[in-house]
């Protein structure tokens, strides 16, 4: 029992911690650009310095696994959404071509010194996940970690990822979900008092719901860490 519990209040912090780097950085000016998109580009911009740094901790604790769950199941020509700093880069088979997304220029900036690093030959664009900037059907695989639940409307971002993808293509997710524990739940469902006003960071949202209604067969579903983070592998039907 003791030890269920302290399980309980690992997981209840490891909620409120990843949200704190966005919230964090997400001071706002007057006069400034209030809309969603300009709001996260902002918040995003704000962090990118420190991003790598401080999610390496939860990378370690929280969601530990998940970054090469995404890379072992990615096919043919993949887009990332949200691509952020290129966490996720070294984890991509080499036979892949990768084509990425993110709002922030500054973490774009730092994904492509990423990817001049490991020498890999990947495609940086700067866009909005909830209107991107390519055709129906032209990727095989489309990958996101750690972003609908900043993404202002995670509905139209996965309707948008079912576009791009081709019949039969991949939809890869990787999330912080609100959790199967009650007392983790309650903890996330305060946090987000502060986290959504501050910067758009959701801890009680839930994608599989959102990947079943837009039409995606699902293959595999995790959930992980008293359910606080939620892995997704779904397909689009053919």
């Amino acid at each position: 029992m003791h030890r269920r519990a302290r399980a309980r209040r690992g997981a209840a912090a490891r909620a409120s911690g990843h949200g704190m780097i966005s919230i964090m950085a997400s001071a706002e000016k007057p006069g400034t650009d209030r809309s969603p998109a300009a709001r996260q580009r902002r918040v995003w911009d704000r962090a990118a310095p420190g991003y790598d740094r401080q999610i390496a901790f939860f990378e370690r604790t929280w969601f530990s696994g998940g970054r090469e769950w995404l890379g072992e199941r990615a096919r043919g020509r993949v887009l990332e959404v949200a691509v952020g700093t290129g966490r996720n880069l070294p984890h991509y088979p080499a036979e892949v071509t990768v084509v990425g997304v993110e709002l922030s220029p500054a973490m774009l900036s730092v994904a492509r010194q990423r990817a001049t690093r490991l020498g890999r030959d990947v495609d940086l664009r700067e866009g909005d996940a909830q209107h991107l900037p390519f055709g129906e059907a032209s990727f095989d695989t489309v990958v996101c970690a750690l972003s609908l639940c900043t993404i202002p409307s995670p509905v139209e971002a996965v309707g948008e990822m079912r576009r791009v993808l081709r019949p039969g293509g991949r939809l890869l997710l990787l999330d912080h979900v609100g959790s199967t524990w009650p007392p983790v739940y309650a903890a996330q469902w305060l946090l987000e008092r502060a986290s959504v006003l501050a910067a758009g960071e959701h801890f009680t949202r839930r994608q599989l719901p959102l990947v079943k209604a837009a039409g995606f067969q699902v293959v595999e579903a995790q959930r992980l860490n008293a359910g606080t983070i939620e892995r997704i592998h779904a397909v689009k039907p053919s």
